[in-house]
């Protein structure tokens, strides 16, 4: 009997424990899927999401502006790329090239040749023929031509182009009526010469429709705008010496103590002109006999006024330099200078 009732309590107590075994087994397969995450089929990844199954995580969406920082960031590499392949500029040797190009338009050259003129392209000179020897150019020739024509010939010289409003009524040259040049219209009245020049262009020029033939020889040197190759246009104002009150003077290389100045120049002015330099400062009592100019009563220079047409060229030495006329009205001139000291 009493087997019987322990057999009966053992058997009991094992149906108990199997029944409280098992939730706690369950329990603990549930925390394990939490931690291992849902398979693929407990949680319907068939099914869609919008666009894409909704097992699939979701695409990033982006914003306009970091769409901009993409695209900005993307060019910022490639120009790095771009400035790695360039190669650097050696500037010492960008300066010695400068350098060497500089030098070589200085170097005389020296052209010959034969060629038969064609109609002046000049506006108001559609009549007329015209021989370019050296064309137009920002830098200033300057040289000596001989030249033998099948007729009389003008000397042409071309001086700017001008700034606007400095066309004063000196003889001027343009193709388009926007670009102006100061024009230097020489007529020795001869087939032949040697003429020395400064100036943006040189040709020969007849009044004629029928083309000419010229043979030239010319040697220049091309000079870029500097302290010793001047370009431009004055208008002349009241000559500053005693006993020139009613004169008129243009100034070009002013009165220098101690500086000599030598060169040449060319010129066309609005009515003719005389030539002025100044040589000194010298004392009074050496001028007695000569010829002076002094703006104050103390300081003297010598003068030298050579009587000269609108238009001309000429070589110079002194201390000074200008152009005169002893009228009272104003005049305007425009010129190319070159100095060789």
């Amino acid at each position: 009997m009493t087997k019987t009732i322990l057999l009966a309590i053992f058997t009991v107590a094992v149906l108990l424990t199997g029944t409280i075994a098992t939730p706690m087994g369950l329990i603990e397969s549930a925390e394990a899927l939490k931690s291992k995450g849902n398979s693929a089929s407990a949680i319907n990844s068939k099914k869609v999401c919008g666009d894409r199954l909704c097992s699939e995580p979701a695409p990033e969406v982006k914003t306009e502006a970091k769409k901009k920082e993409e695209v900005k960031s993307e060019k910022k590499s490639e120009s790095a790329e771009k400035a790695k392949e360039v190669p650097k500029k050696d500037a010492k040797a960008e300066t010695m090239e400068k350098s060497k190009e500089t030098a070589s338009l200085k170097v005389p050259k020296t052209v010959t040749g034969v060629i038969t003129s064609v109609q002046d392209p000049g506006q108001g000179h559609e009549g007329h023929q015209l021989a370019i020897i050296l064309p137009p150019s920002e830098n200033t020739y300057r040289g000596h031509l001989t030249y033998t024509a099948t007729e009389n010939v003008q000397l042409v010289a071309l001086h700017g182009p001008l700034k606007a409003g400095m066309a004063k009524g000196q003889p001027t040259w343009t193709m388009d009526g926007k670009t102006m040049f100061g024009l230097t219209f020489i007529d020795k009245e001869t087939s032949s010469g040697v003429w020395q020049f400064t100036g943006n262009a040189v040709a020969l020029h007849t009044k004629n429709s029928e083309p000419f033939t010229v043979t030239y020889s010319v040697t220049y040197t091309e000079n870029p705008v500097s302290e010793k190759v001047i370009r431009g246009t004055i208008t002349s104002q009241q000559d500053p010496g005693i006993g020139h009150e009613t004169h008129q003077l243009a100034i070009i290389l002013g009165p220098s103590s101690g500086k000599t100045y030598s060169g040449h120049l060319t010129y066309d002015a609005s009515e003719p002109v005389q030539i002025v330099t100044l040589i000194g400062p010298m004392s009074k009592g050496d001028l007695t006999t000569m010829p002076y100019w002094t703006p104050d009563g103390e300081t003297y220079y010598g003068l030298v006024l050579v009587p000269s047409n609108a238009a001309g060229s000429t070589v110079f030495s002194g201390n000074a330099l200008a152009l005169h006329t002893m009228n009272e009205t104003p005049f305007t001139v425009s010129y190319s200078l070159v100095l060789t000291k």
